[in-house]
């Protein structure tokens, strides 16, 4: 359900003062806000979100050795087929990619975990937590996605706290970046690409309205280059 998104400056302040806690460089004066007072933001589906951590989890499984039939089966059988993007699609099936990008997406994957209430926590000193995997559906055991569903009982985090994520992730992004640019320390565990994956998530199930927002991304729609 749609609601007032909280106020952007305040938000913004939370996430500078997380940058500077990290010791890490900030962005400048004119760097854009992610919204703008009186936008309206709502959080995708609880299912879609699932729906998208499901395929994500069949993609990596595909990168780490997984047989294509094998990953082909379980998304024909969960009804995702038509879930996957062009290019998620060819790599299940047939292997056509760069294993090592797609290997990257468990970020991404962890982020989405946090939004369903099944991590606990997006640390940005640290990377995927442990255990991710066994809290997503079990492919080596043939768990299915239904199966999946109703031993998890995902609880959706706020829309506010999910927004303040967003936040943080758009800030810490270019701040990693910078890092990397100017050849200085990270704080943590987690790198630009990390937190860019964790970001890519984050954009993508955060839905804004207002008169400076288009229609909701898709997937491989989501713009990481601010």
């Amino acid at each position: 359900m749609s609601t007032t998104a909280p106020d952007p400056q305040r938000v913004r302040e939370a996430s500078l003062e997380e940058l500077h806690r990290l010791r890490l460089p900030l962005p400048p004066p004119d760097f854009p806000l992610v919204w703008e007072p009186g936008d309206h933001i709502e959080l995708r589906p609880g299912p879609e979100i699932e729906a998208r951590a499901a395929c994500l989890n069949v993609v990596l499984a595909r990168a780490w050795g997984m047989p294509p039939e094998l990953g082909v089966q379980w998304l024909a059988e969960a009804r995702l087929v038509d879930r996957l993007t062009p290019p998620e699609w060819r790599f299940v099936a047939d292997g056509d990619g760069d294993e090592r990008a797609f290997a990257l997406h468990v970020e991404a994957l962890f982020a989405l975990a946090w939004l369903l209430g099944i991590a606990m926590d997006l640390d940005p000193l640290r990377g995927a937590a442990d255990g991710l995997m066994e809290r997503l559906p079990d492919l080596a055991h043939g768990e299915s996605f239904a199966a999946w569903r109703r031993r998890t009982l995902a609880a959706p985090r706020s829309v506010t706290d999910a927004a303040r994520q967003l936040d943080l992730y758009y800030c810490l992004d270019w701040s990693l970046r910078e890092c990397a640019l100017r050849r200085l320390p990270l704080p943590g565990q987690l790198d630009a690409g990390a937190a860019g994956q964790r970001r890519w998530a984050l954009e993508w199930a955060v839905v804004f309205t207002g008169p400076y927002h288009g229609a909701a991304p898709s997937w491989e729609q989501v713009d990481l280059s601010t």
